[in-house]
């Protein structure tokens, strides 16, 4: 593994004084490619992971947590500056996600971090910490589901349904179902920001009454079409069930009630399922809680870090 650290108008290596820690954009490479991380902030280091698989990691920044915390932000391979596999858009499962969590974790210099996963990185940040959780201090799964394939499907289907029915008439919607029509047909990063933007609306518990305020967000939403599917071309189908009994690092669990895409009811699953686990659900929010309801957010995931904390 070679490593460098770079910040605005330094460069150097990991050793220099600016440190893997140091505020900016830094990159730790593996195998030959590139993952790029931005550290934000101060206080014990949490690592975030962004979802999709493919959006970039910039709609995760939380400046409020930025106050109490070392944000680290992770930019996934295959997304934004990091490097590409050379399967891409095949080739990034679970299991690649986290040993590129783990060279980075021991490249901080820190004993334990704590890691967010959010949407398709709560997968990732579930599977790091059933696999690799020597380095964990604890994990928060936010917007996130124990599985996926037909049955996580089904209820994905239902919420959509039902959001449709609340807001039957509205002249957005159509485009909405249509860009939940397209996600089965996509193939290119275009298509990928495309239908990423276009099922937006249905991620908010009330886009449409806050249109001016959200519409920004929405427009910067930036993404990669990677496919979900490994090397040869067979889904990552995901079932963590058994395995998260078996979770031994402290868990939050962290989802938006009115979240049509990993909702409420995987959230209770997930609470049930792993071992002295907490949960919060956010009542105004949908699938971006931390944009929402900022101030519940950061209150939910500091207090457990500080929970956390003083108990270890």
């Amino acid at each position: 593994m070679s490593v460098t650290a770079n910040t605005p108008g330094q460069h150097g290596s990991s050793d220099t004084p600016s440190g893997p820690l140091s505020p900016g954009t830094h990159s730790v490479t593996v195998g030959g490619i590139t993952q790029r991380y931005h550290v934000h902030g101060t206080g014990p280091v949490c690592l975030v992971h962004s979802g999709g698989p493919g959006i970039l990691w910039d709609y995760m920044r939380m400046p409020l947590l930025e106050q109490h915390l070392t944000m680290v932000y992770v930019e996934p391979i295959g997304t934004g500056a990091s490097g590409r596999l050379p399967s891409h858009p095949h080739g990034y499962t679970r299991d690649r996600y986290s040993r590129f969590l783990e060279h980075l974790v021991n490249q901080l210099g820190v004993a334990k971090v704590y890691l967010l996963g959010h949407s398709h990185g709560a997968f990732v940040a579930a599977y790091h910490a059933v696999h690799r959780a020597d380095r964990l201090a604890g994990v928060v799964l936010y917007g996130g589901a124990p599985v996926t394939g037909p049955e996580h499907g089904a209820e994905a289907a239902r919420m959509v349904e039902k959001f449709a029915a609340e807001h039957a008439g509205h002249p957005g919607l159509p485009d909405v179902l249509a860009a939940f029509g397209a996600m089965s047909r996509i193939s290119s990063d275009e298509e990928t920001a495309a239908v990423a933007r276009g099922v937006l609306p249905s991620y908010f518990a009330d886009y449409w009454g806050n249109e001016e305020r959200w519409a920004p967000f929405r427009d910067a939403v930036r993404a990669v079409f990677i496919s979900g599917l490994d090397e040869n071309l067979r889904p990552d189908v995901i079932d963590d069930r058994v395995a998260l009994k078996a979770l031994g690092v402290p868990a939050l669990i962290v989802v938006g009630r009115h979240d049509v895409i990993c909702g409420v009811r995987w959230s209770e699953e997930l609470h049930d399922l792993i071992p002295d686990a907490r949960l919060v659900i956010l009542e105004r929010s949908g699938h971006l809680g931390h944009v929402e309801e900022p101030e519940l957010f950061d209150r939910a995931v500091f207090g457990f870090v500080s929970e956390t904390e003083a108990a270890a």
